[in-house]
């Protein structure tokens, strides 16, 4: 049964992990219900997540190093607006009720798809915006909101900076996803697994099989993006959003 369970989470963040590498987000969506049908705690399952997620950003930092376009000062800017909101979501989150914010979440990250539907040349040409003092300190303030999420909730938060940076920042899909990859996938997870690990007893027995699923996962994932285009992109993650809101909303 142990080995069976092994196949089964590689095979289950391996899927995970790519689908997320590709559209900027959403390995929770699956990872984490699985570990949880696995028998763990909310708390537990979330904590082993996360650190597997941090081999998403590895695998994907590995596919994105040669041929990023990633500027150091925004890559700066993200890691410093977002990461005091992933520690204090990953404080926060082992001390509330979670499902009422997992459905105001659903409806959010639900609305977001919907909006890049909507918009039909969003994310299509990469075309700088905001990028002054009053668009950095609300750009900030969002990315420090998303941040909360990211070390709370989980599912699905990575897909919320890929879509600001597209909308506030005015950054195409290929350019955003890449950002989300390398510096939320590696960074942001990293930080909350390292808070959420202090805290709540994590199943390391688990850990190799999500480490490899993810770490292959988010490589090929990242592959993926680099190769496609930006339509194609756009239309992964807003299917990704709209399925990953509708998920959250029904349990």
């Amino acid at each position: 049964m142990e080995v069976i369970s092994q196949v089964t989470l590689f095979i289950v963040s391996l899927i995970a992990n790519m689908f997320s590498a590709f559209s900027g987000g959403g390995a929770g969506l699956f990872q984490l219900p699985a570990l949880i049908f696995f028998s763990l705690s909310f708390s537990t399952a979330l904590a082993t997540h996360k650190i597997a997620s941090v081999a998403l950003g590895i695998g994907a930092t590995l596919r994105h190093w040669r041929e990023s376009h990633l500027d150091r000062q925004f890559s700066l800017f993200i890691l410093v607006a977002g990461l005091p909101g992933v520690v204090f979501g990953a404080l926060l989150i082992l001390n509330i009720e979670d499902r009422h914010a997992e459905i105001a979440l659903g409806l959010l990250t639900a609305g977001l798809g919907l909006f890049s539907v909507l918009n039909k040349t969003l994310g299509v040409v990469n075309n700088p915006k905001r990028r002054n003092r009053q668009g950095y300190l609300l750009g900030g303030l969002g990315l420090f909101f998303i941040g909360v999420l990211n070390g709370s909730l989980t599912s699905g938060t990575g897909l919320f900076v890929t879509l600001w940076l597209v909308t506030w920042f005015g950054l195409d899909y290929k350019r955003a996803v890449a950002y989300t990859l390398v510096l939320v996938g590696l960074f942001w997870n990293g930080v909350g697994a390292i808070t959420l690990g202090l805290q709540t007893p994590v199943k390391w027995s688990y850990l190799p099989a999500l480490l490899l699923g993810s770490l292959i996962g988010g490589y090929a994932g990242a592959h993926l993006s680099i190769v496609a285009n930006n339509k194609i992109i756009k239309r992964v993650f807003e299917v990704a959003t709209l399925i990953i809101g509708i998920k959250l909303m029904i349990g």
